[in-house]
This record gives C-alpha cells, structure tokens and sequence, in this order.
C-alpha cells in the first residue's frame, strides 16, 4: 500500500466529500470526518491496516464550487502540510449552470475550472507525496442529457491536467457508469449526486483501488 505510517491524507471538495463534516476541518474523535467516503476510507484502512496510523482529514465543504474550493485552499489544504491531498470538485461548478441559470456570476465556466483546480495542484505537488484527481460526475447513464454531457467536460479536464501532473487520476463518472449497468442511479443518490451510503462505498472502493489498498492484508505478514 502506498501510505505509510503517520502521513496525513487531507480530502478536498464540496458536499460529496463533507457529509455533515466538522468545518471548516473535521478529522479525529466521533463524526467529526463525516459521513462520506471520507470516512469509509477511513474506516477500511484502520481495519485492515491497524499497524499503520493515518491521519485522515475531512476538507469539504458543502456547495463548494472549484472557485470557492481554491480561495480557501491555502488555509484548509496547504497549511495542513498534507503527504497526500485528495481533490473532488467541480459538480457545483456545473449545476449552477442548469438549477441557476440567470446567475451566472455563480456559475464556473470551463476555462476558470481549469485554471482553479490546476493552481491547486501547483500549490502543493512538489510538497506532497502524491496528488489524487477525482472526476466530478453526474449519475445519469445517458451520456446526452444536457447536464451529464457538460460534466463529461469538466471530467476531461481532470483527465488532462490529471496525465500532464502527474495526478492519480479517479474517473468517478467511469466508476457510476459501470456500476449502473446492474442497478438504477436512484438506490445511491435520488438527485443524481448525493451519494448515501452505498455510492459512498462505491466511492471509497475506487479511491482504495488506487492505493494498492490489499483486502487480504494481515498485520505483521510480508
């Protein structure tokens, strides 16, 4: 597995990732990491990696767009001198566009996602161990319907400034398309975002894939 013993995970995002978090930083005792995939990540790694401790800290908030994400970036990622930073933003950044359409000063047009979540890799890639990309996503299988195909556009962007970073990258909307070739979108999330339980799990499960995360793992067995 790619963490070792003390690093500090921190998560960055919007509702997705805080999930009734403490803010503006929630980690440690209780439910201050929340209920998102945060915290079965978590979860996953004290129980199958016991030996190791990590610290994991919960940076979400909720209706973030990439814009307000990177204006508290410094305070709530940098200054937390994180090994790794975990990124998932950009699903607001499209809604605004399709639940507030007369407002478009709240509203985050491709061009400043790009440059938003691009200043965030570069304020913390050569301090890190490692940066993870996370697509946002819509969860409607039908890959024209106006709102999933303007996600897919900011889920590309991910992808390229993902390769040209050097980012691990999470194809989120990847990982919900496949998912509902068995089941419908509404048992995880009813508005198509907000994940419960389950979708968090999906989540989690994608993010531990790319950690060399070992289901058979046993403490103190090389």
């Amino acid at each position: 597995m790619i963490f070792e013993h003390m690093d500090r995970i921190v998560f960055a995002g919007d509702s997705v990732t805080d999930m009734e978090s403490a803010q503006p930083v929630g980690e440690g005792l209780f439910e201050n990491v929340g209920k998102s995939y945060v915290r079965i990540v978590e979860n996953m790694l004290a129980a199958f990696y016991p030996e190791i401790y990590l610290r994991v800290t919960n940076s979400g908030i909720s209706g973030n767009t990439s814009r307000d994400l990177l204006q508290r970036f410094d305070r709530d990622v940098v200054s937390l001198k994180p090994d790794w930073v975990s990124i998932c933003i950009g699903i607001n950044d499209v809604w605004r566009q399709f639940d507030s359409p007369a407002i478009p000063d709240e509203q985050v047009s491709p061009e400043e996602y790009r440059s938003n979540v691009e200043k965030m890799i570069l304020s913390v890639k050569d301090n890190v161990k490692g940066v993870f990309l996370m697509t946002p996503y819509y969860m409607e299988p039908n890959a024209e319907d106006w709102m999933r195909k303007r996600m897919d556009t900011y889920g590309a962007i991910c992808r390229e400034l993902a390769e040209k970073y050097g980012c691990c990258f999470i194809d989120l909307q990847a990982v919900f398309n496949d998912y509902f070739q068995y089941r419908h979108s509404s048992y995880i999330a009813w508005d198509r975002i907000h994940p419960n339980q389950i979708g968090a799990t999906v989540i989690a499960r994608a993010f531990l894939e790319k950690c060399g995360f070992d289901y058979n793992h046993r403490p103190g067995e090389e």
